[in-house]
């Protein structure tokens, strides 16, 4: 007869020493069996960082037959797979551009010279859920390494922006030796975190309240290093996925936007269908530069401060256009994706959107927020009043809930957002 008394957090103690116990099919026997016949659930988080002009973007209607608008039309095969929001923001996250480093966080005010970062959603899923992937996140970039996540501390996480290094890492065995050294390379660096944990934990003898807390949050920094570390040493001993894939060949020219940013999708594409990771960031990174794109003649970053002017607003649009595409081509690839009955993008949360409500004006209200895939109930717009932004972090909430993490809030959120619901 299982022990009904058993649960998650059952401990095992003895001589000193306090152990977990893992998940057991005696503390939630349904939770297991559907794991183990369930493929996982994953999130993509887009951030295009010149923002989305919104009337080429927000129907102006609401229900299912809803008229798309120029920028859901080249997307409009996938209707029924997205859900355009309006009228959400990050309340206190302000100052134009710097807000991009709290797409993912909603911290406050990033201008502020005292401004602080928090965990961004991705890393908090890997908190909650704690994957068993190769990679916790793909941290990707188009032509930076600036990118959406950043850990518990508020540290950034250095994004990839080169293709044939991210597929390397994925599928490409090393070589013996090369495994061997990496092995010692990391356990290495897991006795010098040991090292400087026993020598911290000295210091802290007498320190202040506020001094205490200070180098707690840096015991944290040092155990996330430190479990990473061990996770590694083991991935470093398995072999990679094989894939019917070429190489991709880095693009040197950052202007090449849509090339470049294909080559990241068929990466995504990869990873999620390999499992090598269950979150990827990738921040689509504007350019004070002329992107090479048909019809485009102006700066890129020039025309998203278009101050109205017709011929901007219309070389805008060809540019934007083209990241619509873009993304309609990342889910036609996910969803012509079979996978446990379902389909990749059934399977998978994608968020495309900006930091940018209005880029024009720097403002970071009202932004232009899609979410395809998951599993939510999708086919219609949900505007909210612009004057009254919800909080975007109540749909991260909701986010977290849909892969599994048993959560009730995040960041700045309050609740959920009304009208989102699961198919």
């Amino acid at each position: 007869m299982r022990n009904s008394r058993l649960s998650r957090r059952s401990f095992l103690r003895a001589t000193g020493v306090t152990l977990t116990l893992p998940l057991l099919e005696a503390m939630s026997p349904r939770r297991a069996m559907a794991a183990a016949t369930e493929p996982p659930r994953r999130m993509i988080c887009i951030n295009t960082t010149l923002g989305l002009h919104t009337p080429n973007l927000f129907p102006t209607q609401s229900g299912k037959d809803y008229e798309l608008t120029p920028y859901l039309e080249p997307i409009k095969e996938h209707r029924n797979d997205f859900t355009v929001f309006s009228g959400l923001s990050h309340p206190e996250v302000d100052g134009g551009h710097p807000a991009e480093l709290c797409y993912l966080t909603s911290a406050p005010h990033p201008r502020a010279d005292n401004f602080k970062n928090t965990i961004s959603l991705d890393q908090y899923a890997i908190e909650q859920l704690v994957p068993d992937t190769r990679f916790g996140a793909l941290v990707l970039a188009s032509s930076s390494s600036r990118g959406l996540s950043f850990t518990r501390s508020g540290v950034p996480i250095p994004a990839d922006e080169r293709p044939s290094r991210v597929f390397k890492n994925m599928f490409v065995d090393g070589t013996p030796a090369a495994i061997n050294a990496q092995l010692q390379r990391l356990k290495q660096g897991q006795s010098i975190m040991d090292t400087v944990l026993g020598e911290a934990k000295e210091f802290q003898k007498g320190l202040g309240k506020q001094d205490k807390q200070k180098l707690d949050e840096y015991f944290n920094s040092v155990r996330e290093v430190e479990q990473r570390m061990v996770k590694a040493q083991d991935w470093t001993k398995r072999p990679k996925p094989k894939v019917d894939a070429k190489a991709p060949v880095d693009i040197a020219s950052s202007v090449e936007v849509p090339a470049r940013v294909r080559l990241m999708i068929d990466l995504m594409h990869l990873a999620l269908q390999t499992d090598s990771t269950r979150f990827i960031t990738f921040s689509l990174n504007g350019l004070n530069a002329v992107p090479v794109i048909p019809g485009v003649t102006q700066d890129w970053h020039n025309l998203s401060h278009h101050g109205q002017d017709p011929a901007k607003l219309a070389e805008l649009k060809v540019v934007e256009v083209e990241q619509m595409k873009l993304f309609g081509e990342l889910l036609t690839k996910l969803k012509s994706t079979s996978e446990g009955g379902s389909t990749l993008l059934d399977r998978t949360i994608v968020m495309f959107g900006s930091n940018l409500g209005n880029a024009s004006s720097h403002d970071n209200k009202n932004l232009p927020i899609m979410v395809a895939g998951g599993g939510f109930r999708h086919g219609q717009p949900l505007a909210f009043d612009p004057k009254k932004n919800p909080p975007l972090s109540n749909l991260y909430v909701q986010f977290l809930r849909r892969l599994g993490a048993e959560v009730n809030a995040f960041g700045s959120s309050t609740g959920t957002i009304p009208g989102f619901e699961l198919a």
